[in-house]
């Protein structure tokens, strides 16, 4: 049972994100290249604005906005899933292979099976699923062992090492592509928000839709994943189902989240550690406030990413490094 001040706590801080992303949110609709005045805002949202003013809101800043909320979301829950089933605090699906395996099969996709714009972008997930799915299921594999079953070190660094050969592959494709597909897929490498229109958002959300839930409601499983085997298994636990059926929806959930922002690593590491920090390790609460923080983070990566440098600003997926790679050799050297 979860103690009441836990409770209050919690939902006080999730009050807090949420004002937090609402700001944020404010601050980049007005902010940009074209900007908008913030007096502005709120007629041009109801329908009064000019012309511009609509259209730079609903076509270019509102969908950017949502997909980058969805996706940092997404990348967090991810994040939090994996470091629960390998109890190792710097699993990260950008840190392991996941996101690369995606990236690798965005890439093929992209330059080998041309389709019709419309159902692009509905493929797209697929595809990076399908990549990020060949990925884990092969670092799953070169990390179990038929006494022990799966060792969570070792999956780290075999992912680790996924990671750089993918990295390889994905210089092979690009060598011998096109120059204006060489320049889109240097784009994704970088996560430069790329799926800034209202279809990526519809492409995405069902995945969130239906894997946030069950990744929640799944919470407990995660708690016991987190301690000995020989515990989780005296109370019954499956592990090795629960850890591949964990590991699916963490794949999943990272590879909708980067078909459309491209490689961006480092929030599903930061979101899950920062959520821990402020409530604790009990996955029934921090995994909620890992979420906000997930969405809040990236938005904020993505707002001072695409303003600090006109026109086409620095990728979110550079500003999230430049905030994340800090933290990841805190966290190194802390376990040192």
């Amino acid at each position: 049972m979860i103690h009441p001040t836990l409770i209050k706590k919690q939902r006080l801080l999730m009050l807090a994100l949420f004002l937090l992303i609402i700001v944020t949110i404010i601050l980049s609709l007005g902010l940009g290249y074209s900007s908008v005045s913030y007096g502005r805002i709120l007629p041009a949202l109801l329908g009064e604005g000019t012309f511009k003013e609509e259209f730079v809101l609903f076509s270019i800043r509102l969908p950017r906005i949502i997909i980058t909320l969805l996706a940092g979301m997404a990348l967090a829950v991810s994040g939090a899933i994996l470091q629960g089933i390998t109890r190792n605090d710097l699993a990260d699906p950008g840190i392991i292979g996941i996101n690369a395996g995606a990236g690798v099969a965005v890439a093929i996709f992209f330059l080998y099976f041309p389709i019709e714009a419309g159902s692009f972008v509905y493929m797209l997930p697929f595809a990076a699923f399908l990549g990020a799915f060949l990925t884990a299921v092969l670092i799953y594999l070169f990390s179990y062992n038929k006494t022990t079953g799966m060792q969570p070190i070792r999956l780290v660094l075999v992912g680790i090492g996924f990671s750089m050969a993918l990295s390889g592959a994905m210089v092979v494709l690009i060598s011998s592509a096109e120059r204006e597909k060489v320049d889109f897929i240097a784009n994704w490498l970088a996560g430069n928000i790329w799926g800034t229109d209202w279809p990526f958002i519809w492409a995405i959300l069902p995945w969130l839709f239906l894997l946030i839930p069950f990744t929640l409601f799944k919470a407990n499983r995660l708690n016991l994943l987190g301690m000995s085997d020989p515990v989780s298994i005296g109370v019954g636990l499956s592990i090795e189902k629960e850890r591949v059926t964990l590991l699916l929806a963490a794949v999943a959930l990272a590879a909708a989240a980067v078909s459309v922002t491209g490689g961006i690593a480092f929030i599903g590491l930061m979101a899950p550690h920062l959520a821990k920090a402020l409530i604790g390790p009990r996955s029934q609460l921090y995994m909620p406030l890992s979420i906000l923080l997930g969405g809040w983070i990236l938005l904020v990566a993505d707002t001072i990413g695409r303003n600090v440098a006109d026109p086409s600003g620095i990728p979110a997926g550079i500003m999230a490094a430049l905030i994340g790679a800090p933290y990841f050799i805190y966290l190194l050297l802390k376990r040192v």
